[in-house]
C-alpha cells in the first residue's frame, strides 16, 4: 500500500478554489466553470477538491466550523521546486490569486529556501528549494 492516489480538499467555494489552483499552474482536464467535483493531475499524487458541506456530509460529520477553517491543523501540503527564484515566484503567484502569505520565503534551518502560504480555505502550502535536492523524470522528489 506504499503510495497516496489522491488528496482531497474540502473547499468553501468550489469555483474560487478552482480558478486559485489553475492560476498557481495545477492543471486539470475539467472544462465548466462551475463543476461539482474537481480533479487536478499532477505527476503523482492527484488533488481533488470537493465542497467542504459535501465531503463532511459523505464522512457522517458535522461541516467544520470557519473557526476550523481557519486554524493551523497539523496539515501542510509541500511544492519543491528547482531555484530559490521559483520559490519567490510560486509564493507572489498565490498571493496575486488570493492566497496569504504565512511565511515569507527565507533561508531555514535544513538548509534550503522555503515560504508558506495559505489558500482561499485555510490550507497551508510550503514551497520549497534546496540545492542538494534531486529529481527524476516526472519532477518528482527523489529521497535517498
Amino acid at each position: 500500500m506504499n503510495r497516496i492516489n489522491l488528496i482531497c480538499l474540502g473547499v468553501a467555494d468550489l469555483k474560487a478554489a478552482l480558478h486559485f489552483y489553475k492560476e498557481l499552474g495545477f492543471q486539470t482536464p475539467e472544462k465548466s466553470e462551475d463543476p461539482q467535483i474537481v480533479f487536478f493531475n499532477n505527476k503523482g499524487t492527484k488533488l481533488e477538491l470537493f465542497p467542504i458541506a459535501e465531503l463532511a456530509k459523505d464522512m457522517n460529520l458535522p461541516e467544520p466550523s470557519t473557526k476550523e477553517k481557519n486554524s493551523f491543523n497539523g496539515i501542510t501540503f509541500a511544492i519543491n521546486v528547482k531555484s530559490e527564484a521559483d520559490v519567490d515566484e510560486l509564493i507572489q503567484k498565490a498571493k496575486a490569486v488570493g492566497g496569504e502569505i504565512v511565511k515569507p520565503p527565507e533561508k531555514v534551518f535544513w538548509g534550503g529556501y522555503s515560504g508558506y502560504f495559505k489558500d482561499l480555505d485555510g490550507y497551508h502550502w510550503e514551497v520549497a528549494y534546496a540545492d542538494s535536492w534531486k529529481f527524476d523524470d516526472q519532477d518528482m522528489l527523489v529521497i535517498e
